[in-house]
Protein backbone atom coordinates (compact mmCIF):
# COMPACT_ATOMS: atom_id res chain seq x y z
CA UNK A 1 0.00 0.00 0.00
CA UNK A 2 1.50 3.00 -0.89
CA UNK A 3 1.10 5.97 1.78
CA UNK A 4 0.56 9.46 0.61
CA UNK A 5 2.65 12.92 1.15
CA UNK A 6 0.49 13.18 4.54
CA UNK A 7 0.65 10.08 5.73
CA UNK A 8 5.03 10.30 5.50
CA UNK A 9 4.83 13.23 7.18
CA UNK A 10 2.78 12.12 9.74
CA UNK A 11 4.91 8.72 9.57
CA UNK A 12 8.27 10.31 10.01
CA UNK A 13 7.19 12.77 13.18
CA UNK A 14 5.79 10.17 14.58
CA UNK A 15 9.70 8.07 14.27
CA UNK A 16 10.64 11.47 15.80
CA UNK A 17 8.43 11.00 18.65
CA UNK A 18 9.48 7.83 19.51
CA UNK A 19 13.56 7.97 18.83
CA UNK A 20 13.27 11.40 21.00
CA UNK A 21 11.50 9.44 23.91
CA UNK A 22 14.09 6.53 23.83
CA UNK A 23 17.22 8.53 23.56
CA UNK A 24 15.58 10.57 26.86
CA UNK A 25 15.28 7.57 28.28
CA UNK A 26 18.31 6.30 27.81
CA UNK A 27 19.71 10.07 28.98
CA UNK A 28 18.13 8.83 32.19
CA UNK A 29 19.28 5.39 32.73
CA UNK A 30 22.61 5.24 31.73
CA UNK A 31 23.87 7.53 35.06
CA UNK A 32 21.47 5.81 37.06
CA UNK A 33 23.41 2.35 35.80
CA UNK A 34 26.61 3.53 36.62
CA UNK A 35 25.84 4.61 40.33
CA UNK A 36 24.15 1.26 40.67
CA UNK A 37 27.42 -0.96 39.23
CA UNK A 38 30.07 1.49 40.82
CA UNK A 39 28.28 2.54 44.00
CA UNK A 40 28.54 6.38 42.69
CA UNK A 41 28.21 8.21 39.36
CA UNK A 42 31.34 8.27 37.26
CA UNK A 43 32.19 10.98 35.28
CA UNK A 44 32.04 8.80 31.93
CA UNK A 45 28.50 7.46 32.91
CA UNK A 46 27.25 11.28 33.37
CA UNK A 47 28.71 12.37 30.20
CA UNK A 48 27.17 9.36 28.37
CA UNK A 49 23.77 10.72 30.28
CA UNK A 50 24.31 14.28 29.22
CA UNK A 51 25.01 13.46 25.61
CA UNK A 52 21.77 11.12 25.43
CA UNK A 53 19.51 13.82 27.00
CA UNK A 54 20.97 16.21 24.47
CA UNK A 55 20.28 14.18 21.39
CA UNK A 56 16.71 13.88 22.94
CA UNK A 57 16.42 17.62 22.86
CA UNK A 58 17.50 18.13 19.30
CA UNK A 59 14.79 15.11 18.50
CA UNK A 60 12.10 17.28 20.07
CA UNK A 61 12.95 20.79 18.33
CA UNK A 62 13.17 18.46 15.50
CA UNK A 63 9.05 17.65 15.76
CA UNK A 64 8.28 20.96 16.87
CA UNK A 65 9.96 22.34 14.01
CA UNK A 66 8.49 20.05 12.06
CA UNK A 67 5.04 21.12 13.36
CA UNK A 68 5.59 24.33 12.76
CA UNK A 69 6.17 24.34 9.29
CA UNK A 70 3.07 21.96 9.11
CA UNK A 71 0.95 24.71 10.53
CA UNK A 72 2.66 27.75 8.77
CA UNK A 73 1.94 25.23 5.48
CA UNK A 74 -2.04 25.17 6.19
CA UNK A 75 -1.92 28.83 6.87
CA UNK A 76 -0.28 29.64 3.56
CA UNK A 77 -2.73 26.83 1.95
CA UNK A 78 -5.99 28.67 3.71
CA UNK A 79 -4.43 32.44 2.47
CA UNK A 80 -4.44 31.22 -0.81
CA UNK A 81 -7.82 29.90 -1.05
CA UNK A 82 -9.43 32.74 0.64
CA UNK A 83 -9.94 35.01 -2.27
CA UNK A 84 -11.58 32.41 -4.20
CA UNK A 85 -15.46 31.30 -4.58
CA UNK A 86 -14.41 27.55 -4.03
CA UNK A 87 -12.19 26.48 -0.99
CA UNK A 88 -10.43 22.98 -1.30
CA UNK A 89 -9.73 20.92 1.66
CA UNK A 90 -6.08 21.38 3.58
CA UNK A 91 -3.54 19.19 3.82
CA UNK A 92 -3.90 17.92 7.97
CA UNK A 93 0.38 17.32 7.59
CA UNK A 94 1.67 15.82 10.89
CA UNK A 95 -0.37 13.67 13.66
CA UNK A 96 -0.54 15.76 15.95
CA UNK A 97 -2.32 18.48 13.46
CA UNK A 98 -4.15 16.10 12.28
CA UNK A 99 -7.71 16.58 14.06
CA UNK A 100 -7.29 20.26 13.81
CA UNK A 101 -7.22 20.02 9.79
CA UNK A 102 -9.90 17.72 10.16
CA UNK A 103 -12.08 19.72 11.92
CA UNK A 104 -11.09 22.93 9.76
CA UNK A 105 -12.14 21.04 6.45
CA UNK A 106 -15.16 19.54 8.36
CA UNK A 107 -16.25 23.72 8.89
CA UNK A 108 -15.52 24.37 5.19
CA UNK A 109 -17.15 21.91 4.15
CA UNK A 110 -20.28 23.33 6.73
CA UNK A 111 -19.44 26.77 4.96
CA UNK A 112 -19.28 25.44 1.53
CA UNK A 113 -22.97 23.89 1.67
CA UNK A 114 -24.25 26.84 3.45
CA UNK A 115 -22.75 29.20 0.50
CA UNK A 116 -24.28 27.09 -2.08
CA UNK A 117 -27.75 27.17 -0.16
CA UNK A 118 -27.39 30.95 -0.40
CA UNK A 119 -26.16 31.19 -3.60
CA UNK A 120 -29.26 29.38 -4.60
CA UNK A 121 -31.72 31.34 -2.63
CA UNK A 122 -30.66 34.74 -3.82
CA UNK A 123 -30.82 33.54 -7.19
CA UNK A 124 -34.69 32.48 -6.13
CA UNK A 125 -34.83 36.30 -4.83
CA UNK A 126 -33.40 38.00 -7.90
CA UNK A 127 -36.21 36.19 -10.11
CA UNK A 128 -39.24 37.18 -7.70
CA UNK A 129 -37.58 40.58 -7.20
CA UNK A 130 -37.46 40.92 -11.07
CA UNK A 131 -41.63 39.50 -11.61
CA UNK A 132 -41.96 41.96 -8.19
CA UNK A 133 -40.33 44.62 -10.62
CA UNK A 134 -42.23 43.98 -14.21
CA UNK A 135 -44.94 43.66 -12.03
CA UNK A 136 -44.88 47.12 -10.34
CA UNK A 137 -43.86 48.69 -13.69
CA UNK A 138 -46.75 47.20 -15.49
CA UNK A 139 -49.42 48.45 -12.46
CA UNK A 140 -47.56 51.63 -12.74
CA UNK A 141 -48.49 52.13 -16.55
CA UNK A 142 -51.75 51.21 -16.26
CA UNK A 143 -52.51 53.67 -12.86
CA UNK A 144 -50.62 56.31 -15.47
CA UNK A 145 -52.58 55.68 -18.75
CA UNK A 146 -55.92 56.01 -16.48
CA UNK A 147 -57.76 59.52 -17.94
CA UNK A 148 -58.96 59.33 -13.56
CA UNK A 149 -57.35 60.60 -11.04
CA UNK A 150 -55.43 57.82 -9.04
CA UNK A 151 -53.83 58.14 -5.45
CA UNK A 152 -52.46 55.20 -3.44
CA UNK A 153 -51.66 55.67 -0.29
CA UNK A 154 -50.06 53.61 2.42
CA UNK A 155 -50.92 52.42 6.26
CA UNK A 156 -49.15 55.44 6.88
CA UNK A 157 -51.98 57.53 4.85
CA UNK A 158 -48.69 58.98 2.85
CA UNK A 159 -48.67 59.03 -0.74
CA UNK A 160 -46.73 55.92 -2.75
CA UNK A 161 -48.26 56.33 -5.90
CA UNK A 162 -50.46 58.75 -8.43
CA UNK A 163 -51.00 59.62 -11.91
CA UNK A 164 -50.22 62.92 -13.76
CA UNK A 165 -54.00 63.24 -13.47
CA UNK A 166 -54.36 63.15 -10.03
CA UNK A 167 -51.37 65.57 -10.21
CA UNK A 168 -52.76 68.08 -12.95
CA UNK A 169 -56.10 68.12 -10.44
CA UNK A 170 -54.76 68.67 -7.27
CA UNK A 171 -52.16 70.88 -8.43
CA UNK A 172 -49.18 68.43 -6.88
CA UNK A 173 -45.18 67.66 -8.65
CA UNK A 174 -45.06 63.51 -8.85
CA UNK A 175 -41.66 63.57 -8.14
CA UNK A 176 -41.53 65.16 -4.91
CA UNK A 177 -45.03 63.64 -3.42
CA UNK A 178 -44.04 60.33 -2.67
CA UNK A 179 -44.19 59.04 0.52
CA UNK A 180 -46.07 62.89 1.57
CA UNK A 181 -48.98 62.81 4.01
CA UNK A 182 -51.89 62.75 1.44
CA UNK A 183 -53.44 65.43 4.17
CA UNK A 184 -50.65 68.22 2.75
CA UNK A 185 -51.19 67.32 -0.59
CA UNK A 186 -55.03 67.57 -0.70
CA UNK A 187 -56.36 70.42 0.36
CA UNK A 188 -60.09 68.85 0.69
CA UNK A 189 -60.67 67.51 4.10
CA UNK A 190 -63.19 65.80 2.96
CA UNK A 191 -61.41 63.83 1.03
CA UNK A 192 -58.46 63.11 3.78
CA UNK A 193 -61.23 62.06 5.62
CA UNK A 194 -62.63 59.27 3.99
CA UNK A 195 -59.52 57.95 2.94
CA UNK A 196 -58.12 57.49 6.65
CA UNK A 197 -61.77 56.15 7.17
CA UNK A 198 -61.52 53.46 4.54
CA UNK A 199 -58.30 52.63 5.93
CA UNK A 200 -59.37 52.74 9.38
CA UNK A 201 -61.98 50.03 8.32
CA UNK A 202 -59.35 47.78 7.77
CA UNK A 203 -61.53 46.24 4.77
CA UNK A 204 -59.41 44.62 2.14
CA UNK A 205 -62.05 43.80 -0.23
CA UNK A 206 -64.61 46.74 0.53
CA UNK A 207 -65.78 49.08 -1.83
CA UNK A 208 -67.09 52.98 -1.35
CA UNK A 209 -68.22 54.86 -3.88
CA UNK A 210 -69.47 58.77 -2.93
CA UNK A 211 -70.43 61.70 -5.03
CA UNK A 212 -68.34 64.48 -4.14
CA UNK A 213 -68.24 68.18 -4.91
CA UNK A 214 -64.28 69.56 -4.48
CA UNK A 215 -63.22 73.46 -4.84
CA UNK A 216 -60.51 73.38 -7.22
CA UNK A 217 -58.26 75.77 -8.67
CA UNK A 218 -60.53 75.67 -11.70
CA UNK A 219 -63.74 76.16 -9.94
CA UNK A 220 -66.41 73.85 -8.05
CA UNK A 221 -65.69 70.03 -9.95
CA UNK A 222 -68.15 66.72 -9.13
CA UNK A 223 -66.15 63.73 -8.41
CA UNK A 224 -67.35 59.94 -8.03
CA UNK A 225 -64.65 58.76 -5.27
CA UNK A 226 -64.19 54.88 -5.43
CA UNK A 227 -62.82 54.10 -2.37
CA UNK A 228 -60.85 50.16 -2.33
CA UNK A 229 -58.61 48.67 0.48
CA UNK A 230 -55.52 47.17 -0.07
CA UNK A 231 -53.61 44.62 1.52
CA UNK A 232 -49.98 44.46 2.17
CA UNK A 233 -47.16 41.96 1.72
CA UNK A 234 -48.76 39.80 4.31
CA UNK A 235 -52.12 39.93 3.11
CA UNK A 236 -53.01 42.14 6.28
CA UNK A 237 -55.03 45.88 5.67
CA UNK A 238 -52.94 48.33 4.43
CA UNK A 239 -53.31 51.37 2.46
CA UNK A 240 -56.32 52.69 0.13
CA UNK A 241 -56.43 53.38 -3.98
CA UNK A 242 -59.08 55.98 -4.34
CA UNK A 243 -59.87 56.82 -8.03
CA UNK A 244 -61.69 60.14 -8.77
CA UNK A 245 -63.90 60.39 -11.63
CA UNK A 246 -64.32 63.57 -12.84
CA UNK A 247 -68.85 63.73 -13.62
CA UNK A 248 -68.67 67.36 -13.97
CA UNK A 249 -69.26 68.01 -17.59
CA UNK A 250 -71.73 64.38 -17.41
CA UNK A 251 -73.39 66.71 -14.65
CA UNK A 252 -73.59 69.86 -17.10
CA UNK A 253 -74.85 67.71 -19.98
CA UNK A 254 -77.43 65.68 -18.26
CA UNK A 255 -78.83 69.21 -16.79
CA UNK A 256 -78.37 70.82 -20.48
CA UNK A 257 -80.81 68.12 -22.37
CA UNK A 258 -83.00 68.34 -19.23
CA UNK A 259 -83.13 71.77 -19.82
CA UNK A 260 -83.52 71.14 -23.81
CA UNK A 261 -86.41 68.45 -22.94
CA UNK A 262 -88.51 71.33 -20.97
CA UNK A 263 -87.19 74.46 -23.00
CA UNK A 264 -88.12 72.19 -26.57
CA UNK A 265 -91.75 71.18 -24.75
CA UNK A 266 -91.88 74.85 -23.99
CA UNK A 267 -92.03 76.10 -26.91
CA UNK A 268 -94.13 73.67 -29.17
CA UNK A 269 -96.63 73.85 -26.48
CA UNK A 270 -96.79 77.55 -26.95
CA UNK A 271 -97.64 77.97 -30.62
CA UNK A 272 -99.86 74.11 -30.93
CA UNK A 273 -101.61 76.18 -27.28
CA UNK A 274 -102.47 78.85 -29.91
CA UNK A 275 -103.23 76.94 -32.95
CA UNK A 276 -106.11 74.95 -31.02
CA UNK A 277 -107.49 77.88 -29.52
CA UNK A 278 -107.82 79.36 -32.87
CA UNK A 279 -109.38 76.34 -34.02
CA UNK A 280 -111.90 75.71 -31.27
CA UNK A 281 -112.85 79.59 -31.80
CA UNK A 282 -113.72 78.45 -35.40
CA UNK A 283 -115.54 74.98 -34.65
CA UNK A 284 -117.32 76.61 -32.03
CA UNK A 285 -118.76 79.46 -34.78
CA UNK A 286 -117.18 82.06 -32.94
CA UNK A 287 -115.98 83.69 -36.03
CA UNK A 288 -119.01 84.95 -37.57
CA UNK A 289 -117.80 87.33 -40.27
CA UNK A 290 -114.95 86.74 -43.45
CA UNK A 291 -112.70 89.13 -42.10
CA UNK A 292 -112.22 87.35 -38.19
CA UNK A 293 -111.99 84.01 -40.26
CA UNK A 294 -109.29 85.16 -42.00
CA UNK A 295 -107.65 86.73 -38.76
CA UNK A 296 -107.71 83.43 -37.16
CA UNK A 297 -106.52 81.63 -40.37
CA UNK A 298 -103.63 84.41 -40.14
CA UNK A 299 -102.84 83.57 -36.53
CA UNK A 300 -102.91 80.02 -37.10
CA UNK A 301 -100.49 80.21 -39.85
CA UNK A 302 -97.92 82.06 -38.72
CA UNK A 303 -98.08 80.21 -35.60
CA UNK A 304 -97.72 76.49 -37.72
CA UNK A 305 -94.93 78.29 -39.82
CA UNK A 306 -93.39 79.16 -36.21
CA UNK A 307 -93.51 75.60 -34.90
CA UNK A 308 -92.41 74.73 -38.36
CA UNK A 309 -89.12 76.91 -38.22
CA UNK A 310 -88.64 75.39 -34.59
CA UNK A 311 -88.49 72.04 -35.22
CA UNK A 312 -85.97 72.62 -38.58
CA UNK A 313 -83.80 74.44 -36.20
CA UNK A 314 -83.70 71.58 -33.38
CA UNK A 315 -83.21 69.37 -36.10
CA UNK A 316 -80.75 71.20 -37.69
CA UNK A 317 -78.77 71.85 -34.53
CA UNK A 318 -78.92 67.69 -33.61
CA UNK A 319 -77.96 66.88 -36.75
CA UNK A 320 -74.69 69.34 -36.84
CA UNK A 321 -73.86 68.32 -33.04
CA UNK A 322 -74.24 64.28 -33.88
CA UNK A 323 -72.14 64.95 -37.04
CA UNK A 324 -74.74 63.39 -39.31
CA UNK A 325 -75.77 66.53 -41.33
CA UNK A 326 -74.36 66.23 -44.83
CA UNK A 327 -71.52 68.92 -45.77
CA UNK A 328 -70.53 70.45 -49.48
CA UNK A 329 -67.54 72.79 -48.99
CA UNK A 330 -66.50 74.24 -52.35
CA UNK A 331 -64.97 77.66 -52.42
CA UNK A 332 -67.54 80.30 -52.12
CA UNK A 333 -67.98 83.99 -52.10
CA UNK A 334 -68.59 85.33 -48.90
CA UNK A 335 -69.46 89.00 -50.49
CA UNK A 336 -72.01 87.15 -52.58
CA UNK A 337 -73.44 84.79 -50.27
CA UNK A 338 -73.90 88.38 -48.01
CA UNK A 339 -75.57 90.32 -51.42
CA UNK A 340 -78.59 87.69 -52.14
CA UNK A 341 -79.44 87.67 -47.98
CA UNK A 342 -79.31 91.17 -48.00
CA UNK A 343 -81.87 90.61 -51.19
CA UNK A 344 -84.03 88.91 -49.54
CA UNK A 345 -84.67 90.72 -46.24
CA UNK A 346 -84.94 93.88 -48.13
CA UNK A 347 -88.73 94.13 -48.29
CA UNK A 348 -88.83 93.30 -44.06
CA UNK A 349 -86.56 96.38 -43.79
CA UNK A 350 -88.15 98.80 -46.04
CA UNK A 351 -91.25 98.05 -44.31
CA UNK A 352 -89.98 99.69 -41.05
CA UNK A 353 -88.00 102.18 -42.93
CA UNK A 354 -84.41 100.97 -42.48
CA UNK A 355 -80.99 101.38 -44.21
CA UNK A 356 -79.29 98.62 -45.60
CA UNK A 357 -75.42 99.71 -46.05
CA UNK A 358 -73.52 97.14 -48.11
CA UNK A 359 -69.77 97.26 -47.63
CA UNK A 360 -68.66 94.32 -49.45
CA UNK A 361 -65.23 93.25 -50.85
CA UNK A 362 -64.35 91.87 -54.16
CA UNK A 363 -65.69 88.60 -55.13
CA UNK A 364 -62.69 86.96 -55.69
CA UNK A 365 -61.92 86.39 -52.40
CA UNK A 366 -63.28 83.23 -51.31
CA UNK A 367 -63.80 80.62 -47.82
CA UNK A 368 -64.40 77.18 -48.12
CA UNK A 369 -68.21 76.82 -47.30
CA UNK A 370 -71.49 74.80 -47.46
CA UNK A 371 -73.31 77.97 -49.46
CA UNK A 372 -76.71 77.13 -47.94
CA UNK A 373 -75.93 76.69 -44.47
CA UNK A 374 -73.51 79.58 -44.73
CA UNK A 375 -76.57 81.78 -46.11
CA UNK A 376 -79.03 80.67 -43.43
CA UNK A 377 -76.40 81.77 -40.21
CA UNK A 378 -76.37 85.48 -42.61
CA UNK A 379 -80.16 85.52 -43.10
CA UNK A 380 -80.68 85.03 -39.48
CA UNK A 381 -78.35 87.47 -37.93
CA UNK A 382 -80.11 89.97 -40.40
CA UNK A 383 -83.48 88.61 -39.70
CA UNK A 384 -82.78 89.73 -35.57
CA UNK A 385 -81.12 92.95 -36.96
CA UNK A 386 -84.08 93.46 -38.75
CA UNK A 387 -86.43 92.83 -35.56
CA UNK A 388 -84.61 94.31 -32.82
CA UNK A 389 -83.60 98.10 -34.51
CA UNK A 390 -86.54 100.48 -34.36
CA UNK A 391 -87.98 102.48 -37.24
CA UNK A 392 -85.70 104.36 -39.51
CA UNK A 393 -82.44 102.81 -38.46
CA UNK A 394 -79.44 101.33 -40.22
CA UNK A 395 -77.78 98.17 -40.78
CA UNK A 396 -74.18 97.70 -42.14
CA UNK A 397 -72.69 94.67 -44.01
CA UNK A 398 -69.83 94.50 -44.35
CA UNK A 399 -67.07 91.80 -45.62
CA UNK A 400 -63.58 92.79 -45.34
CA UNK A 401 -59.97 90.29 -45.67
CA UNK A 402 -56.96 89.60 -43.81
CA UNK A 403 -54.55 88.64 -46.75
CA UNK A 404 -51.90 88.26 -43.94
CA UNK A 405 -53.68 86.18 -41.55
CA UNK A 406 -55.36 84.32 -44.32
CA UNK A 407 -58.59 85.73 -42.77
CA UNK A 408 -62.79 86.53 -44.25
CA UNK A 409 -64.34 88.87 -41.85
CA UNK A 410 -68.21 89.38 -41.92
CA UNK A 411 -69.67 92.40 -39.49
CA UNK A 412 -73.81 93.20 -39.80
CA UNK A 413 -73.69 96.24 -37.81
CA UNK A 414 -76.82 97.94 -36.60
CA UNK A 415 -78.74 100.52 -34.57
CA UNK A 416 -80.90 98.47 -32.86
CA UNK A 417 -81.76 98.40 -28.97
CA UNK A 418 -78.56 96.41 -27.91
CA UNK A 419 -77.97 93.79 -25.50
CA UNK A 420 -77.15 94.22 -21.60
CA UNK A 421 -73.93 93.13 -20.89
CA UNK A 422 -75.22 90.25 -18.37
CA UNK A 423 -76.94 88.23 -21.54
CA UNK A 424 -74.16 88.99 -24.05
CA UNK A 425 -72.63 85.23 -22.44
CA UNK A 426 -75.32 83.71 -23.44
CA UNK A 427 -76.74 84.89 -26.27
CA UNK A 428 -75.55 81.90 -28.29
CA UNK A 429 -77.41 79.05 -26.05
CA UNK A 430 -80.22 77.38 -26.80
CA UNK A 431 -83.57 78.82 -26.47
CA UNK A 432 -81.79 82.00 -24.73
CA UNK A 433 -83.57 85.22 -25.14
CA UNK A 434 -82.94 88.56 -24.16
CA UNK A 435 -85.99 89.06 -21.16
CA UNK A 436 -85.13 93.09 -22.32
CA UNK A 437 -85.63 92.21 -25.97
CA UNK A 438 -89.30 89.62 -25.39
CA UNK A 439 -91.90 92.09 -25.99
CA UNK A 440 -90.05 93.15 -29.42
CA UNK A 441 -90.38 90.25 -31.17
CA UNK A 442 -91.33 86.57 -31.18
CA UNK A 443 -88.86 84.06 -31.20
CA UNK A 444 -87.50 80.34 -30.27
CA UNK A 445 -84.43 81.09 -28.61
CA UNK A 446 -82.27 78.70 -30.80
CA UNK A 447 -81.53 81.02 -34.62
CA UNK A 448 -78.26 82.34 -32.74
CA UNK A 449 -77.02 78.37 -31.82
CA UNK A 450 -77.54 77.37 -35.08
CA UNK A 451 -75.61 80.21 -36.18
CA UNK A 452 -72.78 79.71 -34.18
CA UNK A 453 -72.60 75.78 -34.87
CA UNK A 454 -72.75 76.36 -38.77
CA UNK A 455 -69.97 79.43 -38.10
CA UNK A 456 -67.60 77.54 -35.41
CA UNK A 457 -68.59 73.48 -35.51
CA UNK A 458 -69.13 73.18 -39.53
CA UNK A 459 -66.74 75.81 -41.01
CA UNK A 460 -64.45 76.26 -38.13
CA UNK A 461 -64.74 79.77 -37.98
CA UNK A 462 -65.83 81.95 -34.94
CA UNK A 463 -68.56 83.91 -33.90
CA UNK A 464 -68.50 87.02 -32.13
CA UNK A 465 -71.04 89.38 -30.53
CA UNK A 466 -70.39 93.05 -29.48
CA UNK A 467 -73.19 95.19 -28.10
CA UNK A 468 -74.20 98.31 -26.31
CA UNK A 469 -77.70 98.85 -25.07
CA UNK A 470 -79.63 101.71 -26.96
CA UNK A 471 -76.38 101.79 -29.52
CA UNK A 472 -76.52 98.62 -31.44
CA UNK A 473 -75.10 95.42 -31.99
CA UNK A 474 -72.32 93.82 -33.77
CA UNK A 475 -72.30 90.29 -34.96
CA UNK A 476 -68.84 89.13 -37.09
CA UNK A 477 -68.12 85.92 -38.56
CA UNK A 478 -64.59 85.09 -38.68
CA UNK A 479 -64.13 81.94 -41.41
CA UNK A 480 -60.43 80.77 -43.27
CA UNK A 481 -59.55 82.49 -46.70
CA UNK A 482 -59.30 80.20 -49.59
CA UNK A 483 -55.90 80.41 -51.48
Amino acid sequence: MRLNGAALRQLRNLQYLAIGLLIAGLGCFVPAAGIVRTGSASTGWLWWGAWLLAASGGVGVAAAWSTRCDIRRMARSLRAEAGSEWLEPIDPGSTSLFKLAEAINEVISIAQRTVADAQVQVKSYAIQLKVATAERQHAEAIIKSISDAVLVTSRFDELVLANDSAAKAFDFDLKTAHRTPVDRLLHDPRLVEMIRDMRQSRSVNGRRVIEHDMDMPGGERTYMVTLSGVADSAGEPGGVVAVLHDMTREKEVAQMKNDFVSNVSHELRTPLASIKAYVEMLIDGEADDEHTKAEFYEIIHGESNRLGRLIDNILNISRIESGLVKINKQPQSLSVIAKEAVDVIGPQAKLKRISIVEQLCPVFYQTPADKDMLYQAVLNILSNSVKYTPDGGQITVQTTVDEAGKKLFLRIIDTGVGIPPKDLPHVFDKFYRVEANNKMAKGTGLGLSLVKHIVETVHGGEAIVTSEVGKGTTFTFELDLHE
